[in-house]
C-alpha cells in the first residue's frame, strides 16, 4: 500500500511540474433602478475557472460558478458547471485566439420554482498575456444552443449566433 500511494504522489508531482495549470475566472456586480417603476435589481456572479494546456494548441478546463439576483423583493440563486475544451487557433506575439467549446448546466431557484438548463456553445476569445504568469482573457459573442425546463412547464430554447460586443466577458488566468 505504502508502494501505491508514493507511485500517485509521485505521478502527480511529475504532472504538476510539466503541466501548464491554469485558474482564473470571472467576478461580476450589477446594479440597475428603473426609476420609471421604482424597482431596483442587483446581481452578484462568481465564476472560478481551472484549466490545463495539453499543448500549444488545446487546453481542457471547467467554470464552476453562482449568480444571486434580487429583484425588488425575488430573489434567484443560479449554479452553473461548464466544462470546456479550448482551441487556439492564432497566436501573435502576446495576443492569442482561441474557441472555447463546451457543455453547460444550469440550476435556478426564483422562490419556491426550480429549473433547470443545458446547452452546448462555441465562445470565441482573445488573450493577451500580460507577463509569463498572468494573462487577461475576453469572450466576444457566442454560437450555441440553450435549453430551460422548470416543474410542471414546458421548456424554453435559445439559439445565440454571432460575435457580439454587449456580451463580453473578462477574466485573468494566472
Amino acid at each position: 500500500m505504502k508502494k501505491i500511494l508514493m507511485t500517485l504522489v509521485a505521478v502527480a508531482m511529475a504532472t504538476t511540474m510539466n503541466a501548464q495549470w491554469y485558474v482564473g475566472g470571472t467576478v461580476g456586480y450589477n446594479y440597475t433602478k428603473d426609476k420609471n417603476t421604482d424597482v431596483t435589481s442587483n446581481t452578484f456572479k462568481l465564476v472560478p475557472e481551472v484549466g490545463y494546456n495539453l499543448n500549444e494548441k488545446w487546453a481542457v478546463g471547467v467554470k464552476i460558478g453562482y449568480a444571486y439576483t434580487k429583484v425588488a423583493d425575488d430573489k434567484a440563486h443560479e449554479f452553473v458547471v461548464n466544462p470546456y475544451a479550448r482551441y487556439t487557433f492564432a497566436k501573435l506575439d502576446k495576443v492569442s485566439f482561441f474557441a472555447d467549446g463546451g457543455f453547460e448546466y444550469n440550476y435556478v431557484k426564483v422562490g419556491d420554482e426550480k429549473a433547470n438548463g443545458f446547452g452546448i456553445n462555441i465562445k470565441p476569445g482573445v488573450a493577451v498575456n500580460l507577463n509569463d504568469k498572468v494573462s487577461f482573457v475576453a469572450h466576444i459573442g457566442e454560437f450555441g444552443w440553450a435549453s430551460a425546463k422548470a416543474k410542471n412547464a414546458k421548456s424554453v430554447q435559445s439559439v445565440a449566433l454571432g460575435v457580439d460586443l454587449a456580451t463580453v466577458d473578462f477574466g485573468f488566468n494566472l
